[in-house]
């Protein structure tokens, strides 16, 4: 049954039926979903979101042309594996921007240079942005952000220092700043 699917997801590919890749993959968190366009990663669930949920969110504002295939997600599985063990401290996949606009897309932007093992505030997101006293909307950005871990949200804070909010919920942002925190210091 699953090489007759991937068989399927191939010939769609092959024929320009296939809009919306996806797949899900283990994290020490629980699973991911993965999703990629032509142009890029365009969606990564986390686990406590509704797969079927963000799955029907890509129908609607994507593509209806949605298939699980797998194959075409092996390099962003690679590169989350990579990066769970620590042994990779920057992303390099084509990302599909497009579920982000305006303002919010601009502080995504921003978010995903922060480097490895570093964090910004929600202050300076929203100055990258072009507005300073857009602190809120900038933290409305992270918690929208379609493509978190790879755009990094989880190196976002509050300018007290606290951590914030994360769609993921607080223990996964605390252990992801953690795990770079702690290759950090081993790398060095």
């Amino acid at each position: 049954m699953k090489a007759s699917l991937q068989r399927l997801a191939e010939r769609a590919s092959e024929e320009g039926l296939l809009d919306v890749a996806y797949t899900t993959t283990d994290s020490p968190f629980g699973p991911l979903l993965l999703a990629k366009t032509r142009r890029g990663l365009v969606r990564v669930g986390l686990p406590n979101q509704d797969t079927g949920e963000l799955l029907a969110d890509l129908a609607g504002r994507v593509s209806p042309r949605v298939l699980e295939a797998p194959a075409e997600l092996d390099e962003a599985r690679r590169e989350l594996d990579l990066y769970f063990a620590g042994k990779l401290d920057r992303f390099d996949l084509p990302l599909d921007w497009q579920l982000s606009q305006g303002f919010r897309l601009r502080v995504l932007r921003a978010i995903a240079r922060i480097p490895y093992g570093q964090t910004r505030t929600y202050t300076e997101m929203a100055t990258k942005a072009g507005n300073e006293r857009a602190v809120r909307a900038a933290g409305s950005a992270c918690g929208s952000n379609p493509i978190p871990l790879v755009v990094p949200c989880h190196r976002v804070l509050r300018t007290s220092g606290a951590l914030g909010g994360y769609g993921g919920g607080l223990p996964m942002k605390e252990a992801l700043l953690e795990l770079e925190t702690e290759q950090n210091l081993v790398s060095r």
